[in-house]
């Protein structure tokens, strides 16, 4: 049984490279794509003019069985900064917005139950900023945007493991 974990951290590039990395083993499925805004079929070129309110996120097919929703989410936060408003490393904007999108009232609970352990043992200083919010229409990124850094090594990105 498959489901769904929806996260946007900045770039959807770089947090989906580091994903795939990751969870391979685990055998993931990951697209990256376009949510939480509020026209519909953007593209990138629009999602670029910080008009739409999407973010740029990446979704993330799982069996549950291999891999739990919780592992997925604190691997989440230790990939990106999740203090920052609208940013992620040189990228500003609505788009690059940290935020986790559930599935279910269960992944609801567990998100809010990961954020608060994170924000007390490593952000103790810092607020985080990750919105916690329904998973709405995901729109799927243009082609050449789906596993960009595989595709283009040289790539930017800003994701990596912080602790």
């Amino acid at each position: 049984m498959s489901e769904h974990a929806t996260f946007a951290g900045g770039c959807f590039w770089g947090i989906e490279h580091v994903f795939n990395k990751e969870f391979a083993k685990y055998d993931i499925k990951t697209k990256v794509g376009y949510t939480g805004g509020n026209t519909e079929s953007p593209d990138y070129k629009l999602v670029c003019t910080g008009t739409t309110n999407h973010a740029e996120a990446l979704d993330i097919a799982y069996d549950p069985a291999k891999i739990s929703y919780e592992t997925l989410l604190e691997f989440f936060y230790r990939v990106h900064d999740p203090t920052l408003l609208n940013a992620q490393g040189r990228n500003t904007g609505t788009q690059y917005r940290s935020a986790i999108f559930y599935h279910s009232s269960e992944q609801k609970e567990t998100a809010e139950k990961v954020t608060q352990k994170i924000q007390e043992e490593r952000y103790k200083d810092k607020k985080i900023v990750t919105e916690i919010i329904p998973a709405v229409q995901f729109f799927d990124a243009e082609e050449y945007h789906q596993l960009y850094i595989e595709k283009n090594p040289e790539g930017y990105v800003c994701h990596y493991p912080r602790w």
